[in-house]
């Protein structure tokens, strides 16, 4: 088992998914690393499906997405929820405390094995930790970052980190897009 290491190849995976526009009986392809090569991907991990911090979470990540691929990025959500909780959750409205309306997959790691290889796997609970991992487009994981259960992620900082990783420079602190990288 190949464990999540930042500069080191991206552990690989497939896993099954429900697509936007997935119906019961569509659903159930499956995704792979190996499917975003070439492009970077945003990989994050969140507890469960129908929960209070997680929607706010995986709806801004979406609402931004047209961002994330001007960037030539592609996003996949995970959680150790099945292919049809998944479905459930994208296929009630955001106003009745789903996701409605997505702009990319979320992915069903119900044996588990994928958030334990990325080191989100809360064992004793049997959920993922809130974890986000960046791979380039060669595979390799350039960022990780693990949040508690309570706490979600920014997607502002999501994008700027994805930004300072494309200039392939070094990043100041606070470094924002159009400002200056560091000469040494």
């Amino acid at each position: 088992m190949s464990l999540a290491k930042v500069g080191s190849p991206a552990p690989d995976f497939t896993m099954p998914i429900a697509k936007p526009g997935d119906t019961a009986k569509t659903v159930g392809s499956t995704v792979s690393l190996a499917d975003y090569s070439g492009k970077w991907l945003v990989l994050f991990f969140y507890p469960l499906d129908f929960t209070f911090v997680c929607p706010t979470e995986i709806t801004a990540l979406s609402d931004r997405m047209e961002e994330f691929a001007e960037l030539d990025t592609e996003m996949l959500g995970v959680s150790i929820d099945s292919i049809y909780s998944h479905l459930a959750w994208m296929s009630t409205p955001r106003d009745n405390h789903g996701l409605g309306e997505m702009q990319y997959p979320l992915a069903s790691d119900i044996t588990k094995k994928v958030a334990s290889e990325y080191g989100v796997l809360l064992e004793d609970k049997g959920i993922a930790l809130r974890g986000l991992f960046i791979i380039d487009p060669n595979g390799v994981l350039q960022y990780a970052v693990i949040n508690s259960l309570n706490i979600g992620r920014s997607t502002d900082e999501t994008l700027r980190v994805l930004q300072a990783l494309q200039t392939g420079g070094l990043c100041p602190s606070d470094w924002k897009p159009g400002k200056p990288t560091l000469s040494v």
